[in-house]
This record gives C-alpha cells, structure tokens and sequence, in this order.
C-alpha cells in the first residue's frame, strides 16, 4: 500500500521528525526562506495524519535530489546486512546538512550518512548518532559550524574518527577509549570551528547490541 493510499492513518513522532529532517534539508539548501520553513515545521508538528504531513514536502526533492521531486516515505527501510561491507553502500547520503538556529535538529537510526554532511548550530544544538547509519563511502567528513552551541556526534566501536575542527573560545572534543579500527570499518572525519561552544563526540554501542548484552547471563 503506498502512503497516498492511506491519508486518514494516524501519524507517529517519527513520522513527523522525517518530515522536519526533509525540510530543515530545504532550508540548509536554499529551497525554502526562514518564513516559510517555520510555517511548515509548525505545521508539521501539528499534523495528525499521513494526508496533513504529505503537502508540506510535495514540492521538494528528498536527500539533496535535483528531480523529480519524491514525497516522503512513512514505510521503514529494510535492514541491511551485517558486517561494515554492507553498510558502505555508494548510495546518495539520505541528506546532506541540517541547519539549527535558536533550535536544535537530531539525525538517528537508519539512514546514510553521505561523503560531506554540513551541518550549523546558532545558539542551538544538534545530535547526529551513527551507530545504525550506512556510509555513502568508506570516508565521510562532518563539517561543522557551532556558534554559541553545540553538536554531538555518536560512533559506534570500530570506526575510525579523526578530529581536525578547530575551537575559538570553544572545543572539538576526541572521543575516549578510542581502541583501533575495525577492518572494513568507514573513516569518519570531523571538521570546521567552534567558536563559544563545542562539538563532541563519544562511541556508544548500537541499541540493539546494548539489549542483547543487558540480556546475556552472566
């Protein structure tokens, strides 16, 4: 069933946070001015079903695409396979920057993290969490502006992170227990400036992985 046969379905917070990501990607892209992209988040997260959500993005391409425009799915993404050579896929990243002021913006679960992400904080924060993302490549920057705040990255074990941001009157922080990469692990380099705030990153383990070892005996 496609989502355009389903307008009345009562829609999820996950389903208006991919519409908010799509549209933060228009502004960071110059599709849509600051007047326009507020009216469209308020919007969004007002909306109560899949035939309120689906207007807000009809007009704009989805992950920096050119033409034609696609609208957003609601339909979850089958997991890829295990192992890193299934998460390095050579795709499109599913976008390419997010842009934060006097707000915040957060990337996480499954999507592909593309070979130059962007993203700028203006006295607000962002999360992006790579643990279940896949790579567009097997080396990707983040390049990031944080002015008067801050941006968390999260890696999972066995990616290698390099930090070449620079900090004025601020930090780039290096994440701690940083053991060697795992073989065919993706490259991830961590750039730009920070002034009066802060970008930091920490490895976590992947959700599902931290179930499963919270459930094994001991």
């Amino acid at each position: 069933m496609s989502d355009d046969a389903v307008p009345d379905l009562r829609a999820s917070d996950a389903d208006r946070d991919r519409v908010a990501e799509v549209l933060r990607d228009a502004l960071a892209e110059g599709r849509l001015d600051m007047a326009e992209f507020d009216e469209r988040l308020e919007a969004a997260y007002r909306a109560r079903t899949y035939g309120e959500l689906a207007p807000l993005t009809r007009d704009l391409p989805v992950a920096g695409a050119v033409a034609p425009a696609l609208p957003v799915s609601f339909v979850k993404a089958p997991v890829a396979g295990a192992g890193w050579a299934g998460r390095i896929t050579g795709a499109e990243g599913s976008s390419r920057g997010a842009v934060a002021i006097l707000s915040g913006f957060e990337r996480k679960g499954r999507w592909t993290v593309p070979r130059r992400y962007s993203c700028l904080t203006f006295m607000g924060g962002g999360e992006l969490d790579l643990r279940e993302a896949d790579f567009a490549a097997g080396e990707v920057e983040i390049h990031c502006v944080v002015i008067m705040g801050g941006v968390q990255v999260i890696v999972p074990p066995g990616v290698e992170v390099v930090v070449r941001g620079v900090g004025v009157m601020g930090a780039f922080e290096h994440p701690r227990d940083d053991g060697p990469p795992e073989p065919g692990a993706p490259r991830v380099i961590i750039g730009g400036v920070a002034f009066w705030g802060g970008v930091g990153v920490e490895r976590k383990l992947p959700r599902g992985e931290r179930k499963r070892l919270k459930k094994k005996p001991r």
